[in-house]
């Protein structure tokens, strides 16, 4: 028995959130909203870009994720930047990872997310 790999990430948002992220996650990152199984809540979108798929599930008492973040992997670093900052979402850079080039930024709802690019 192994982990073979990861299916997805959720990260929570608030009720009636869902438009502002189709603008953040699909707009501005790129991604595809996919379908939720009919047998799920019909609240919260899926995205899919590349290999990572990113729920985001409606959280009553949503309180955005400061620390905890997903990391995706973009290919074009610099133009997804300025794209966010021109949108109005602020990016910030840490410390540096050997073999990525990296920014933090925030979803609409104050949720971390990393964008990352392999050098």
């Amino acid at each position: 028995m192994a982990i073979i790999g990861l299916d997805h990430v959720q990260v929570a948002i608030p009720h009636g959130g869902e438009d502002r992220a189709r603008v953040f996650y699909a707009d501005l990152l790129g991604m595809r909203e996919v379908a939720k199984p009919a047998q799920l809540s019909p609240s919260g979108c899926w995205f899919t870009g590349g290999s990572c798929n990113l729920h985001l599930g409606v959280e009553q008492d949503f309180a955005p994720a400061r620390k905890a973040h997903p990391a995706l992997l973009v290919d074009d670093l610099t133009a997804l930047r300025h794209r966010l900052e021109a949108a109005g979402y602020p990016t910030r850079d840490d410390k540096p990872v050997a073999g990525y080039a990296r920014f933090f930024t925030q979803d609409p709802f104050g949720n971390r997310i990393e964008l990352m690019q392999k050098l």
